[in-house]
């Protein structure tokens, strides 16, 4: 028997590339932030990027932030909603469950948050919308 050892992908601290990743949202839950505030906490897993690298999650406030904020976070989590094909309507409950196993494309940035190097999602379209064939890596 070998001795396991630690694989290229497993020391590397290079993110995929900024750009579109075709993805399928894997969860999709309304929780609490550490401020007892409640928001949907939406996970991505994105095709083409090695195991580990792979998922990215977004946060959508629904409430405790300002009239501005919430209403930037709702109109964000709509963009999501038709990226993955849904058609929410005035009156509609938030029902993050629906978005669960959705396909659609999703923009992402290089950030830091806590000195740490990380990927965030900024921004939805549905899949297949961008230039056919083009990969951003």
């Amino acid at each position: 028997m070998s001795t396991p050892r630690f694989e290229p992908a497993d020391v590397s601290d290079e993110l995929p590339v900024p750009g579109f990743y075709p993805s399928t949202i894997t969860a999709a839950r309304i929780r609490r932030s550490q401020s007892g505030n409640r928001m949907v906490h939406v996970v991505h897993t994105l095709d083409g990027v090695p195991p580990g690298r792979d998922r990215v999650a977004e946060y959508f406030v629904l409430e405790g932030a300002s009239p501005r904020g919430l209403a930037l976070a709702k109109r964000r989590l709509v963009g999501l909603y038709r990226a993955a094909g849904l058609d929410p309507r005035e009156g509609d409950a938030i029902a993050p469950e629906e978005l669960r196993d959705a396909r659609l494309e999703v923009e992402v940035d290089h950030d830091e948050w806590q000195g740490e190097r990380r990927l965030r999602v900024v921004g939805h379209r549905p899949l297949g919308a961008g230039n056919p064939g083009a990969v951003p890596f």
